[in-house]
C-alpha cells in the first residue's frame, strides 16, 4: 500500500520552486515555511565571504526596524554562522558551546527581542554553484543561511521539528542554485541586448573563477586566431600578463565597490589587429553581494558608425536621456545642436553630459568621441 502523502510537506515544495523567479522570490516559500514549521518568522540570509552586510536578508512579516539594524550592524558579529554544511542546529545548543561572556552584545540584543529560540541550516556553494569542498572554504564560495524563529512565549523546538527541516536540506541546495542561475542570466541580459543591437561589438562573458560563460558569434572568431586573448579549458587566457592580473582583479569580491563602471584597455596584436576592451562588471547583488561575473566587449578600432542610444545605454551605463544626448554628440554635432535636435534646454545637456564625461571617465566632448569611435560605432 502506497504511503499517505503529506499534502502540506508538497504545496511547500512547490511554493520553493516555483517562487525562486517571482518578483519578490523567496517571500512566498518563507511565509509558508514558518507555518509548516509552527514557527513565528523564516529567515534567508544569502551572503558572500568577508562582507560586512548581506547580499540578501529577507523575513516576511518580521520588523523592519530589526532587519535595517541585523543588516548594518547584526550581521558582521552574528555568531550563529559557520554551521556544519547542511545540517540543523539550534541556536541554544551552538551559543552553549561558546564562552558566556563572549558575544554579550548579540546575546542581550535576541533575547530583548524575544526570538532567541532559532533553528538554522546553513548551505556553502563553491565557484561553480555546488557543495563546497572539505577544507576550501575560501573557493570562490557564498552561503545560503535559512533561519526558523519561534517567540520564547512559545514551546522551544524538539526534535520532530529539526527533523522536518533536515527534510528540506537538498530541496534548499538546488533551489538556491537554481536561484543563482537566474540571477545572472538576468545580468547578462542587458549586456547581451547591446551587442543585438547594432553596435557589432565581440562580447565574452566571465564568471567569477574567469571561465568563459557565454561569447556571441564574432567573439568566437577572435578566440580562433589565437593572439592576444584565447580560450585555455574553458577558461579565458590574456597574453599580457598585466592585462590577465587587471581582468582577474575585476572578478573579485570588491570589484564592484572598487569600480562599479567600466575598464577600458587595448590587446596589441600584430597579426590579426588590435583590439579594445572595455570591461563591464555584471551586478549579482541578489546572490553574490556584487562579487564577480564580468562581461568583456572587443571592438577592432575604425572609422565611426550610427551609434544606438539603447546599446549606449548597456554598454556604458547611461540613462535613457544620457545616452540619446551621447547618440547625437557621436555625430559630431556640438551640445548647443544635440540639445536643440533633443529638445532640451542647454543647462539640462550640460548637466546630462557631466554626467556622461562622470559615468566614462573623460573631460571633454572630443575624448567622448574619441571613446564611442574605439569601441566601434
Amino acid at each position: 500500500m502506497a504511503a499517505a502523502m503529506d499534502l502540506q510537506f508538497s504545496d511547500l515544495l512547490a511554493r520553493l520552486y516555483a517562487g525562486i523567479g517571482d518578483e519578490q522570490p523567496w517571500r512566498g516559500f518563507l511565509e509558508a515555511l514558518a507555518g509548516w514549521m509552527d514557527a513565528t518568522f523564516a529567515t534567508l540570509i544569502i551572503t558572500a565571504p568577508g562582507k560586512r552586510q548581506p547580499a540578501t536578508f529577507l523575513t516576511p512579516g518580521g520588523s523592519a526596524d530589526f532587519a535595517s539594524i541585523y543588516a548594518e550592524s547584526l550581521f558582521a558579529d552574528d555568531p550563529f554562522q559557520g554551521l556544519a554544511d547542511g545540517i540543523v542546529t539550534s541556536y541554544a545548543e551552538f551559543m552553549a558551546g561558546l564562552p558566556d561572556h563572549a558575544f554579550a552584545e548579540y546575546r542581550r540584543t535576541m533575547a530583548e527581542t524575544g526570538f532567541d529560540q532559532v533553528l538554522g541550516i546553513d548551505l556553502h556553494f563553491g565557484r561553480a554553484g555546488g557543495r563546497v569542498d572539505k577544507g576550501r572554504r575560501d573557493d570562490g564560495r557564498y552561503e545560503a543561511r535559512f533561519r526558523i524563529s519561534r517567540h520564547n512565549a512559545l514551546p522551544d523546538f524538539n526534535r520532530e521539528d529539526r527533523a522536518r527541516l533536515q527534510m528540506l536540506s537538498q530541496h534548499l541546495r538546488i533551489a538556491v542554485g537554481l536561484f543563482e542561475k537566474l540571477q545572472f542570466a538576468g545580468a547578462q541580459h542587458g549586456v547581451f541586448h547591446a551587442t543585438a543591437q547594432g553596435l557589432g561589438l565581440a562580447l565574452i562573458v566571465l564568471d567569477r573563477s574567469r571561465r568563459i560563460v557565454s561569447t556571441n558569434a564574432l567573439a568566437d572568431s577572435i578566440l580562433a586566431e589565437n593572439e592576444g586573448l584565447m580560450r585555455r579549458n574553458g577558461e579565458l587566457v590574456l597574453a599580457d600578463p598585466a592585462q590577465q592580473r587587471r581582468v582577474t582583479g575585476m572578478l573579485g569580491d570588491d570589484a564592484l565597490a572598487t569600480n562599479p563602471g567600466r575598464t577600458r584597455f587595448r590587446i596589441e596584436r600584430p597579426g590579426h589587429g588590435d583590439l579594445v576592451v572595455t570591461a563591464r562588471p555584471l551586478d549579482v547583488r541578489a546572490i553574490h553581494a556584487g562579487a564577480g561575473a564580468l562581461a568583456l566587449f572587443l571592438a577592432r578600432p575604425g572609422p565611426e558608425k550610427s551609434t544606438d542610444p539603447q546599446a549606449l545605454r548597456d554598454l556604458l551605463g547611461l540613462t535613457v536621456a544620457e545616452a540619446r544626448l551621447t547618440a547625437v554628440l557621436a555625430q559630431g554635432h556640438s551640445l548647443v545642436e544635440a540639445a536643440r535636435q533633443l529638445g532640451i534646454a542647454h543647462n539640462t545637456a550640460k548637466v546630462q553630459l557631466r554626467a556622461v564625461f562622470a559615468k566614462t571617465g573623460v573631460n571633454r566632448q572630443a575624448q567622448l568621441v574619441a571613446l564611442l569611435a574605439s569601441l566601434g560605432g
